[in-house]
């Protein structure tokens, strides 16, 4: 997860100090983390997760820091304000998610991501990763090791969360900006784009999305981006990544 919150800039992303962030699917808190080192201590951070369980985490992480710039949101965004349940993994707390699928094809996408960031650990000698030890595992028994690790992975809790719109957030706070809109939220991507209202797309400056291209989502995210403006757009899938259908997408205006 840390290195991946990284990833995120790319292809023009950037950020100064005294900017606004919107951390939408912050988990425990990794992204917002480092933008605030990465904008030495000087960045407004709105960070959302619904999930009680990571919430707690979340919020006792950005404790340490003693700061009033990051604010820990105990909901999550949507198209519509409600409840919902969601699928919470406590073993993988990064997958939790409102469209939970726990079928074979599923876990057969996760297994072949792991393979394919192990093989590229591999190759390129990255000795400092926490998987590596994961590399010098015979290849007829990584199978069993990640099989087991899967089904580990995929023990799932139900649990009840608090939905918003981004536009009532918007009000509520009385954002006039938002320099940089991450959102990492396990499919529900379409429906946070879909709870900003008109009148509040031009106050968002960057955006980026890890997208999962159900249902060609990846289009309609890119059609809905442009429409309001950004007219620079970059969609990038990690190489661990083909042949799944996950990838990032990196907007700006």
């Amino acid at each position: 997860m840390y290195e991946q919150v990284q990833d995120y800039f790319k292809h023009g992303i950037e950020l100064n100090e005294g900017d606004t962030v919107f951390d939408v699917g912050a988990n425990i808190g990794l992204f917002s983390l480092w933008v605030y080192k990465l904008c030495n201590k000087n960045v407004n951070i709105y960070a959302f997760e619904p999930v009680p369980q990571i919430f707690h985490i979340l919020e006792q992480n950005l404790k340490i820091l003693n700061t009033e710039k990051i604010k820990a949101i105990p909901y999550g965004l949507s198209q519509m304000s409600k409840v919902q349940k969601f699928a919470y993994y406590p073993n993988t707390t990064s997958i939790s998610t409102a469209y939970p699928d726990g079928s074979k094809a599923e876990r057969n996408k996760f297994k072949k991501a792991a393979l394919q960031k192990i093989n590229t650990i591999r190759e390129n000698k990255e000795f400092s990763s926490p998987l590596y030890w994961y590399t010098i595992i015979p290849t007829f028994l990584l199978y069993f090791v990640l099989q087991y690790k899967l089904k580990e992975a995929f023990i799932v809790e139900q649990v009840t969360c608090y939905l918003k719109i981004l536009t009532e957030v918007i009000r509520d706070y009385k954002v006039q900006k938002i320099d940089l809109l991450k959102i990492d939220v396990e499919k529900s991507e379409l429906d946070v784009l879909l709870g900003i209202e008109e009148e509040d797309w031009q106050k968002i400056k960057q955006i980026v999305i890890e997208v999962h291209n159900l249902e060609n989502r990846v289009n309609q995210i890119s059609e809905l981006l442009r429409s309001q403006g950004f007219n620079h757009i970059t969609v990038e899938q990690e190489q661990y990544l083909i042949g799944t259908d996950i990838c990032n997408i990196y907007a700006l205006r």
